[in-house]
């Protein structure tokens, strides 16, 4: 029974509401970066290698059957097994890419973090006019 109060207590203090929008937020800007990597990096990274789709590079493990088509679809349609070297390097870059932004945002959190001014120290709260009036008696009477 302590565990299940355990876990309440975990889930009411917002870490796992907190998890869930790290997640549902990563798996958003992880399909803008596939985009922008399978859109516009690899195109370019394609035409300067003078191959133009990664996706179709690969090695057979094991020969074709007759009549098929050489792309990596029918590869795998086909049952053959296959090293899909091409999409390695897309997720590679992916990676690369996704990892260099979560850098840069920290990074930009951290110089943040740094510039924020510190607090001031609060000064003494100053007494009512009552509790000095106390104070002078007191003296007054140790006299």
């Amino acid at each position: 029974m302590a565990m299940m109060q355990e876990f309440k207590e975990f889930a009411v203090k917002g870490n796992v509401m907190d998890l869930a929008v790290g997640v549902i937020i990563g798996a958003a800007f992880g399909k803008i970066v596939e985009s922008v990597v399978g859109d516009l990096v690899m195109p370019v990274v394609g035409a300067v290698v003078g191959k133009l789709d990664f996706s179709n590079l690969f090695v057979m493990l094991r020969q074709a059957p007759e009549g098929t088509a050489m792309t990596l679809d029918a590869m795998k349609k086909a049952g053959v097994p296959v090293l899909a070297y091409g999409n390695f390097i897309t997720v590679a870059v992916n990676f690369a890419i996704l990892a260099f932004i979560i850098f840069m945002m920290v990074k930009q959190i951290n110089r943040l973090k740094r510039k924020a001014p510190l607090p001031a120290p609060a000064a003494a709260p100053v007494p009512a006019e009552d509790v000095l009036l106390l104070r002078e008696i007191r003296d007054s009477l140790k006299r």
